[in-house]
């Protein structure tokens, strides 16, 4: 297994989409070696579509890998989120790196999405499932809770593998990782919480009859540029954690670029290999943040474990 080091924005935009910002932040991700970018997505907030802006940046690079960290599947129709994927793979030349989930827990977010809280994971189980069969089959027959296809060919197929992610860390989303999905990417996690999240995940999928790639567990670590004043660093663990045991702030989030390569360190003796950095605010300079970013991280980007 390799340990790979990507980016990611996150929900905290600095304020509506801008385009050139972007294109600067992905060939700065390019020029520096990252390997991925990872958009979020939140339907009331500044963030761009993760989809919209995942083309763009694959029109303006040519190596860097494109994630979801991660897209909401509930509400949204399986078939049309095959085409509308495989057609973003093939223009990145199989770059996307699809990774899902059932939204965040905000009232309006939901009502975005027109689906019931109660129903987001049955609606998830249901749709990933499809995707599989609609990205490797010629003709989809399916007669389940909420979709109805006969003889269904979604085209065109995608150029890469279309491993799919799911987030979560609660009992519940781990076993269904371990059931559904091929690989898991961690978030709001401390280290030995990740530890014993994939051997949570990696029981279920026995249990499945399946096995998940010990190289596809990964984690979001955030990073601030500073040290956090106490007030903030309270925010950010209540809203991230809701209601999982309290934990240091030091556990989830690297407080300046140093800090980044050691909390890494610790995700990879727990057998964590691919990980997401993302900034808790946006800097001002693109380049100069990721070449400094990339200094630290250096030793780690690549290496066999």
């Amino acid at each position: 297994m390799s340990v790979r080091i990507g980016y990611g924005l996150g929900t905290a935009a600095a304020g509506p989409p801008d385009g050139e910002r972007l294109r600067q932040l992905g060939q700065a991700l390019e020029r520096h070696g990252f390997d991925s970018l990872w958009l979020s997505e939140r339907a009331g907030g500044d963030v761009v579509d993760p989809v919209v802006g995942l083309s763009y940046v694959a029109a303006v690079t040519t190596r860097l890998k494109l994630g979801f960290s991660v897209m909401v599947l509930p509400g949204r129709n399986p078939a049309l989120v095959a085409k509308q994927l495989a057609s973003l793979d093939r223009l990145a030349g199989g770059r996307l790196l699809p990774a899902f989930g059932l939204g965040a827990p905000v009232p309006r977010e939901h009502q975005a999405f027109a689906v019931e809280p109660g129903d987001r994971a049955a609606w998830l189980e249901e749709a990933m499932p499809l995707l599989r069969r609609f990205w490797h089959e010629d003709a989809v027959d399916h007669d389940g809770a909420r979709f109805h296809f006969h003889d269904v060919d979604i085209r065109p197929k995608p150029l890469g593998r279309m491993e799919m992610w799911l987030g979560g860390a609660g009992p519940r989303q781990l076993d269904r990782i371990g059931r559904l999905a091929d690989g898991w990417l961690a978030s709001f996690t401390t280290p030995e919480e990740a530890g014993e999240g994939r051997r949570a995940i990696e029981a279920a999928a026995q249990r499945n009859g399946r096995a998940v790639d010990p190289g596809h567990f990964g984690a979001i670590v955030f990073y601030s540029r500073g040290r956090l004043d106490a007030a903030r660093a309270e925010a950010l663990l209540l809203r991230g954690r809701r209601g999982r045991p309290p934990v240091a702030v030091d556990d989830l989030v690297a407080q300046g670029h140093a800090a980044v390569a050691p909390l890494v360190e610790r995700f990879v003796a727990q057998g964590i290999t691919k990980f997401v950095v993302m900034p808790l605010a946006e800097p001002e300079d693109w380049d100069a943040e990721l070449g400094g970013l990339a200094e630290a991280v250096a030793p780690q980007q690549g290496a066999t474990v």
